[in-house]
């Protein structure tokens, strides 16, 4: 799951709404829905994510942090490390590898020791 697929996924059932409702509502199908909130789709397009943030009416902060989601919710994510130091393409390699059998504990670490080291606001 993407952070954008988790945060839908939560507000659609934090108001009741059905995945059918919605799909209908954003006039996409509901396995489309589905495999955006479960990261086997990539991200909406802009003309997409602006009708689901109108879909849900929501205030222009939650809209702001819906649109940061969509940034880093790629599921199929390319790195090119050429021009890069040989301990960036090993991390990056290692990190291919290795992924799936980190813990998310460990997971969530990483991803907040990155964040503070590349002195980036987390989203």
């Amino acid at each position: 799951m993407t952070p954008l697929g988790a945060k839908l996924r939560a507000m659609r059932e934090a108001r009741g709404i059905s995945l059918k409702e919605m799909a209908a509502a954003l006039n996409v199908s509901s396995a489309y829905l589905s495999a955006l909130e479960h990261g086997r789709r990539g991200v909406p397009t802009s003309f997409l994510l602006h009708r689901i943030i109108a879909f849900f009416n929501v205030i222009w902060d939650e809209a702001e942090e819906l649109q940061r989601l969509s940034e880093i919710s790629d599921p199929k994510v390319t790195i090119d490390t050429g021009g890069m130091t040989p301990e960036a393409t090993e991390f990056t390699n290692r990190l291919r590898d290795n992924i799936d059998r980190l813990d998310p504990e460990d997971i969530k670490f990483l991803r907040d020791e990155l964040v503070k080291r590349s002195g980036r606001k987390r989203v």
